[in-house]
């Protein structure tokens, strides 16, 4: 019992003004990865790879075996000068075959090793763009929307398709560059150690040339583009709405505006080229000091009497053949650098996900829904206030409105896609937010106007609501919402090839599947946002009637556009700016003389016209 000296919190007034939350853009909601959790998780997918640690040490001993024969050319050629000055006495025939040895032998060693590292960089990739895809699979539905579901896609596609390219472009580049760069040192300091001060002197100059490069380049080239872009759409515009340029006299104004813009593209791409020239710059300047000293550590060394001038010679053409491993480790560090960001993006998903929602325990589904005091906003705006809407179970609510009243936000808040900023959703009296998935689509399910056709044959499209049904019951399902005429004209039945890779299903053809998944996965509550906006073209008794075979029997929450089918429901409620402003039977509210009565009056006049 409450005592009698409880405060009583205070009602805010009907009338009062109250701004709708101002949320935060949501669309980098899902984490980056940190350095830890991306080498622990390539490491995590490496280890699931058959023999992944064999096969890259096999192919660490190809590419260092490949580098050694590569720099045992500039030393056998050294060793040719040596014969033609009489410092050696080796045949020349064997140092020409040994020569041509080392050249096949440099090549073949090194394309085995970048086939096996290319090999597995692409399983660690496709490993990782399918655990993601399966966390994210497994995640509520609410939390993926809430997290930004364009994100999870470019994450999935762009990234995934930008750290493959990466790999494939950059793998054998840098593995051929630093088992290269390895190699030269070991080798230059087997002729003298001496030599080896070089590389140390030379070092900053690269060091600092990749420095200033990484600084200015990225942001440079992404103007550009977007240089690239806005001239684009300039042009693209001009000649769609030339007819309205013409008839407003806009031609020169259009005409500067596009060469305004193309301008633009030349400043910000001699910018971004001048950056490479910049890089090309520090790179001639590091290959003049490094052969410099060659040349002067070698004049040293012959003079001394400490090596022959063969040796020397050697040494100053594996210097020289640095500057292709070196110019190519530098031009690939942005591509590296954009590679990397893609593979922490693609990790953060995988690592941190959010966590799935698990069984709340609910009872057995019964088919009653419930808004209670609802209320949810878009960018600091409301798109629906304070509605109460119940469904009891077995009726057809139909919900009816002008574009922008809120109809399809309270079909997302009660599919659970969408969480409400005020009151709460029910399903059989417990929030929906709280179900977990699978208690969720026992009791939900939703039909929209844009439905997909998965790739494969239709009977392992309708299976995906039933995995275990029968041909006679995904038969059964066909044939309840009317798809047998386009059915019977399939070439294999339930083995054809539907979807982007097979047979192409008309729009009709194509929600009456998505009807007939429905009826296989038999929830409590069917949602339908305009899932038969296609009855305006062929075949729309059909449609029609497969509609209403899926509403029977079960609660259903229908976003009509069409009044017909607000006629047909059990209830109307009728939304306007955000709330409802009348609820009822037809015949009560036609009766009414209010909002929907004139929808009702103006519908009827249009379809009499």
């Amino acid at each position: 019992m409450t005592s009698s000296s409880s405060p009583v919190p205070a009602r805010v007034p009907a009338t009062a003004p109250v701004p709708a939350p101002d949320k935060p853009d949501t669309a980098l909601r899902f984490p980056l990865a940190t350095p830890g959790q991306v080498r622990r998780e390539v490491a995590r997918q490496l280890a699931r790879v058959p023999r992944a640690r064999g096969l890259l040490l096999l192919a660490f001993v190809l590419l260092s075996l490949g580098a050694y024969a590569s720099v045992l050319v500039p030393q056998l050629m050294g060793r040719i000068v040596d014969l033609v000055t009489g410092e050696a006495t080796t045949p020349f025939w064997q140092l020409a075959a040994a020569l041509v040895g080392a050249a096949l032998a440099g090549a073949a060693l090194s394309a085995a090793g970048f086939y096996l590292v290319a090999r597995i960089a692409e399983r660690v990739i496709a490993n990782l763009r399918q655990d993601m895809v399966g966390t994210a699979l497994g995640l509520p539905t609410h939390r993926v929307e809430d997290a930004g579901s364009g994100d999870l896609v470019s994450r999935s596609t762009d990234d995934v398709a930008e750290l493959s390219s990466a790999v494939t472009e950059t793998v054998p580049i840098l593995s051929s560059s630093v088992f290269t760069l390895a190699a030269t040192v070991v080798a230059l300091s087997t002729v003298d150690w001496r030599f080896l001060l070089i590389p140390l002197v030379v070092a900053p100059v690269y060091y600092l040339a990749a420095r200033n490069y990484l600084g200015k380049a990225p942001e440079r080239y992404a103007a550009e583009r977007a240089a690239m872009a806005e001239r684009a759409r300039r042009v693209l515009e001009a000649i769609r709405g030339r007819a309205t340029v013409r008839a407003f006299s806009m031609e020169d104004r259009v005409r500067t505006d596009i060469g305004n813009a193309s301008w633009d593209v030349v400043v910000k791409a001699v910018r971004a080229r001048t950056t490479m020239l910049v890089l090309n710059v520090w790179m001639l300047v590091a290959e003049f000091a490094m052969l410099t000293l060659a040349l002067l550590v070698g004049y040293h060394l012959v003079g001394g009497g400490a090596v022959s001038v063969g040796a020397v010679t050697g040494a100053v053409l594996m210097i020289i053949r640095l500057r292709g491993p070196l110019n190519m480790l530098m031009r690939v560090l942005d591509v590296v650098q954009s590679g990397y960001a893609s593979l922490a993006r693609v990790v953060g998903v995988v690592v941190d996900p959010p966590v799935p929602v698990p069984d709340s325990g609910v009872d057995a589904p019964r088919g009653r829904a419930e808004l209670r005091g609802v209320s949810f906003g878009y960018g600091g705006s409301w798109a629906i206030r304070d509605v109460d809407l119940a469904i009891a179970p077995g009726e057809t609510v139909a919900l009816v409105g002008a574009s922008g009243a809120g109809k399809t936000t309270v079909a997302a808040l009660l599919a659970g896609l969408l969480v409400p900023d005020r009151g709460e959703v029910l399903v059989d009296g417990h929030p929906v937010s709280e179900l977990s998935d699978r208690e969720r689509i026992a009791r939900l399910a939703t039909v929209s106007q844009e439905v997909h056709v998965f790739s494969g044959t239709l009977r392992q499209d309708l299976a995906l609501a039933r995995p275990d049904g029968t041909d006679a019951d995904l038969l059964e399902a066909l044939d309840r919402v009317h798809a047998r005429p386009w059915f019977d004209r399939l070439p294999s039945g339930l083995d054809t090839v539907v979807g982007a890779q097979g047979v192409h299903l008309e729009p009709v053809a194509a929600q009456q599947l998505a009807l007939a998944r429905i009826l296989l996965l038999d929830p409590a509550i069917v949602i339908m946002d305009e899932a038969t906006a296609e009855a305006g073209s062929a075949g729309a008794g059909a449609l029609e009637a497969a509609a209403d075979e899926v509403t029977r029997d079960r609660s259903a929450l229908v976003v009509a556009h069409r009044l017909d089918q607000a006629a047909r429901a059990d209830r109307v409620v009728v939304m306007d700016a955000g709330r409802v402003v009348e609820q009822g039977t037809h015949d009560e509210l036609v009766a009414r003389g209010g909002s929907y009565a004139r929808l009702w009056e103006a519908w009827s006049a249009g379809r009499t016209a």
